[in-house]
């Protein structure tokens, strides 16, 4: 499987492109923009983009998925039911950083995701932790050995509580019982910033010693 990253969005988010060169299906995780960029090039690579994954719900990861629905709303786009909150505090939230909204509505969705789901890219079964702490809704994805971790672990860091619905000892509790059992050598691409190993975090992240 190939993995591509871009930054998108306002806050530059760290979009994740998987691709099954068997069954030429794509994955994306977080679209905070570049929607239309993104999907021409996997045209030109012969890819179908199977679905949309959100980490969580917050305006940087999700902006680009405004344009999705308004221009395909074949493609589904799943996240958890419990951070559907932040859609209707999507202006409140851009304009805490001082961002203002340029769209039509928010997005709307229907369909929803959690630990019980079955999620495929070709034959890879796509794995599904909820952690919440960051949002209450927030969601890694584990795959071929790489751990996509939305807000909740950075490299040396971990994501922030200070915002609507989040909970710090909550966070810590999702990350130790849910992704640092994880294999020591996987990979974690995290929301924002460089990659990182469950093994280098275990080693150096002082917040979860």
């Amino acid at each position: 499987m190939q993995l591509e990253i871009k930054q998108t969005g306002p806050l530059e988010v760290n979009t994740y492109i998987l691709k099954d060169e068997e069954s030429k299906e794509a994955v994306i995780i977080d679209v905070g923009g570049s929607f239309e960029e993104i999907k021409s090039n996997l045209d030109k690579e012969g890819y179908n983009i199977k679905f949309i994954l959100n980490t969580h719900g917050h305006f940087d990861h999700v902006l680009g998925e405004i344009e999705i629905q308004e221009k395909y709303p074949n493609i589904p786009i799943y996240m958890n039911k419990n951070d559907i909150s932040h859609f209707s505090r999507l202006k409140e939230e851009m304009s805490y950083f001082g961002i203002p909204f340029k769209g039509k509505d928010p997005l709307t969705l229907e369909t929803f995701i959690d630990e019980n789901s079955e999620l495929y890219i070709g034959k890879h079964k796509i794995q599904i932790f909820h952690t919440p702490g960051h949002s209450k809704g927030s969601l890694c994805y584990y795959v071929d050995g790489k751990l996509f971790s939305g807000d909740a672990l950075f490299f040396r860091s971990i994501g922030r509580t200070d915002f609507y619905d989040g909970d710090y000892d909550t966070l810590i509790t999702s990350i130790k019982t849910k992704l640092l059992p994880l294999p020591d050598e996987t990979t974690v691409y995290p929301g924002h910033g460089p990659k990182t190993t469950i093994k280098y975090e275990k080693t150096y992240n002082t917040y979860l010693q």
